[in-house]
C-alpha cells in the first residue's frame, strides 16, 4: 500500500499505520510541498517509517499539467513537446534533469513516464501529457526516457495500462468506456509497454476502464484477465505492477475502497495507491487485505511473490546506496539550475 497524506510532515495516522500494518510506500502531491528543505526532510523521515526495510517514496512528477513539484524546481513543457521534437536524446536529457532534482530531495520513484498512444484528440485525462498520437513514437521516446530516468537511480513506472489515449471519460470523475477490438490494443496501445518491458521499466500502473475486449464487466484495475492474463503473462512484464488511484471514481464509483483493493491485490497487483488522506478509510482497506489473506480469498503464495518483487526492485534502486543519516542537501546545487533550465528552454522549442 502507498498512502497520501495531507500536510508537509508525516502525520501521526501514517506512522500508526505504519507500525500497525508495514506500508509500501507513500505518494506526494503539491499539498505536500513547501520548499526543497522541506521535501527532502519528508522524504527522509517517510523512508524511515518502516525500520527493516526503506519505504518508497514515489510523486506524479511528469511536466506539463502534472507536476506537483514546481518552483524552484525546474518547471518543465508538456510531454507532447518531446513528441513534436521526434528527439530520442533531448527526451534522455529532459529525463536525466528531473530525476536528478528528484532524486536529490529524496524521491524514489515517479510515475512517470505515460506510454498512452494519443489516438483520441478529445481525451480530457490524457491530452498533451501523452508523447503522440503514435504508437512507435511514444515507443521510441518512452523507452529513452526510461533509460535516463533509471540511470540517475530514480524507478520509473510506465503508464495506463492497457491504453488510456483513446477513452472520452476522465477516469478521474467516471468510468471509460475503450470499445476497441483485440487486435488493434496488440497493435497499438500495447507497442509502448512492450518496449518498457523491454527497457526493464521498475513498474507499470493499471488505469480503470472498462474494456469489453478483455473484461466485460470489471475495470481493468481489477481485472485478472487484464493485469494477470495480460500484462503478466501475455506480455511478459516480471516487475511491480502499480494500480492508478483506488480513490478515483472510474473505481470507487463501483466498489467500496477496502473491497477494491482486495480485488485489485487478487487482480495480481503488487502495489495499491490510496492517495485521498482519508486514514480510517485507509486502515479500513488495510484490514481488509489481512483478512482476505487469513480467509484464502488472496493465497498467501502470491503475496509471497509479489512481496519478493518489491525486495528485488527495492535492491535494485534503494539498496546500493548508503542510507544518509540525515536529510540530503545535494538540491541546492540542482534544483532549476542553469543546465536543467536549458533544457527547458530547448523543451519549448515545440510547444
Amino acid at each position: 500500500m502507498f498512502l497520501g497524506f495531507d500536510g508537509y510532515i508525516i502525520p501521526p495516522e501514517v506512522r500508526s499505520l505504519a507500525r500497525e500494518f508495514d506500508l509500501g510506500g507513500v505518494v506526494l502531491f503539491t499539498r505536500n510541498v513547501e520548499s526543497p528543505e522541506q521535501v527532502a526532510g519528508l522524504a527522509f523521515e517517510a523512508e524511515r517509517l518502516v525500520p527493516h526495510a526503506p519505504l518508497w517514496v514515489s510523486v506524479d512528477q511528469e511536466g506539463g499539467r502534472v507536476a506537483r513539484l514546481r518552483r524552484p524546481f525546474t518547471e518543465w513543457p508538456p510531454m507532447a513537446t518531446l513528441g513534436r521534437s521526434a528527439d530520442p536524446e533531448l527526451a534522455a536529457r529532459f529525463a536525466r534533469a528531473m530525476a536528478v532534482e528528484l532524486t536529490s530531495v529524496g524521491i524514489t520513484m515517479d510515475f512517470a513516464p505515460v506510454l498512452d498512444v494519443l489516438t483520441n484528440p478529445s481525451n480530457p485525462a490524457i491530452g498533451d501529457r501523452a508523447l503522440s498520437d503514435q504508437s512507435a513514437r511514444v515507443a521510441e521516446l518512452g523507452a529513452a526516457l526510461i533509460d535516463a530516468i533509471q540511470g540517475e537511480g530514480l524507478a520509473a513506472c510506465g503508464k495506463h495500462f492497457p491504453g488510456h489515449g483513446d477513452a472520452g471519460v476522465d477516469s478521474h470523475e467516471a468510468l471509460p468506456v475503450v470499445d476497441l477490438p483485440p487486435d488493434r490494443f496488440r497493435a497499438v496501445e500495447f507497442g509502448p509497454f512492450r518496449t518498457a518491458i523491454a527497457h526493464d521499466v521498475a513498474a507499470i500502473m493499471v488505469a480503470h476502464l472498462l474494456v469489453p475486449a478483455f473484461d466485460e464487466t470489471l475495470p481493468s484495475s481489477l481485472s485478472r484477465s487484464i493485469v494477470t492474463g495480460l500484462l503478466r503473462e501475455e506480455l511478459g512484464f516480471g516487475n511491480l505492477i502499480v494500480t492508478d488511484d483506488l480513490n478515483m471514481k472510474g473505481c470507487a464509483g463501483r466498489f467500496p475502497v477496502p473491497e477494491a483493493t482486495v480485488k485489485a491485490i487478487a487482480a495480481g497487483h503488487d502495489l495499491a495507491l490510496l492517495c485521498e488522506p482519508d486514514h480510517d478509510g485507509q486502515a479500513a482497506a488495510l484490514e481488509a487485505l489481512v483478512h482476505a489473506v487469513e480467509d484464502e480469498t488472496l493465497r498467501f503464495a502470491q503475496i509471497e511473490t509479489s512481496l519478493s518483487r518489491h525486495a528485488r526492485i527495492k535492491a535494485r534502486f534503494l539498496g546500493g546506496r548508503e542510507r544518509p543519516s540525515r536529510p540530503s542537501t545535494a538540491w541546492r546545487s540542482l534544483i532549476g539550475c542553469e543546465a536543467h533550465q536549458m533544457v527547458a528552454a530547448d523543451m519549448r522549442q515545440y510547444v
